[in-house]
């Protein structure tokens, strides 16, 4: 247990689309079921990128894609011990509430995704500068050397599995793979479209490529993604701008990820689904992720899923602004921002 307060530096953002700004920071000691967690390495999202543009909570710490090392626990864990490999997850699991224990849900009723920039349990933040708070995102904020979280918001890995690389499976690759097999549960021989060919897409990609699909069609408007996208199972890739008619004709199941940038809604004509359309959602691709994170985690070191292929860019902490303009600028697919030893 740990009962002081750690001053750390952190890419505070202080207002919407302004460069982050390396801060030193105070990071309060994890409070019952908490824990501390030195983070290793993180990843940019989308979701960061879109919050950071279009959200108004302020000052604030992003990042939610990571791995760390835990520097201490609070009252009340047993699960984490000083020391131990973790993930982070932005969508917790509590293993007791009607959801958690129910194989049709995994949004969790105690530690959901959480959209006001506070902890769970309190709601209050556990960072500070000069005595003011700076708010978390998705109670993760994992661009800081230190952070707290909650012990259900993050997994126990094991010490041999590289830090630098597995941060992907907290966010993204799992996001891809799980829709695909848990939500779309795509079949050997089906015809697979995939609009936008980021991380998460291509993670689509993938998870259809080993369950057998034997067309993997890539919808983006940014062609320098066409041939990137086949090692990722992408067997045709579309643009757009280059048709008249609207690519999305067609029928059967659809499922949505990600975050809209501002427009929320979804309009559709009831005889849509009458014909047979089905329209389906998914956060994290369906995964529980303190039971179902560390069996993806052994597909990665039994070779089975690709994650590597998904970096394109490591960066140093103090760079982490160009992890911002290279997603805004398309490219990239996963920036890894290492944080000093």
């Amino acid at each position: 247990m740990s009962s002081s307060s750690i001053t750390c530096k952190a890419a505070v953002a202080w207002e919407a689309g302004k460069p982050l700004v390396i801060e030193e920071v105070e990071v309060s000691p994890p409070q019952p079921m908490e824990i501390r967690l030195k983070v290793v390495s993180t990843s940019l999202c989308r979701s960061d990128l879109t919050a950071w543009e279009f959200q108004s909570i302020f000052p604030r710490i992003f990042g939610h894609e990571a791995s760390g090392i835990v520097e201490s626990v609070g009252e009340g864990v047993t699960e984490f011990s000083v020391g131990d490999h973790v993930l982070t997850a932005f969508t917790g699991e509590c293993r007791a509430c009607r959801q958690c224990t129910s194989a049709k849900s995994n949004i969790c009723q105690v530690l959901g995704l959480e959209r006001r920039g506070l902890m769970h349990s309190d709601q209050k933040t556990r960072f500070f500068i000069k005595g003011k708070p700076i708010y978390h995102y998705c109670a993760v904020s994992s661009f800081s050397e230190y952070i707290v979280v909650n012990s259900g918001c993050a997994v126990k890995i094991s010490p041999v599995v590289p830090l630098e690389k597995i941060c992907l499976l907290s966010c993204g690759v799992a996001a891809g793979l799980g829709a695909a097999w848990n939500v779309a549960d795509i079949t050997k021989g089906s015809t697979v479209a995939i609009f936008g060919l980021g991380t998460v897409g291509l993670s689509v990609a993938q998870g259809a490529k080993i369950r057998g699909a034997s067309r993997i069609i890539g919808i983006d408007t940014n062609p320098e993604k066409s041939e990137k996208a086949k090692a990722f199972g992408i067997t045709e890739f579309l643009n757009p701008n280059d048709y008249n008619e609207p690519i999305q004709q067609g029928w059967g199941l659809t499922v949505t990820l990600g975050v809209p940038k501002v427009k929320p809604e979804i309009t559709a004509h009831y005889a849509m689904f009458l014909t047979g359309r089905t329209l389906k959602g998914t956060l994290f691709g369906g995964w529980k992720p303190k039971s179902d994170l560390p069996s993806l985690v052994d597909m990665y070191t039994e070779k089975v899923i690709q994650i590597d292929e998904y970096i394109t860019h490591n960066l140093q902490f103090e760079e982490i602004n160009k992890a911002f303009s290279l997603m805004k600028e398309g490219k990239c697919l996963r920036c890894v921002i290492h944080m000093p030893n």
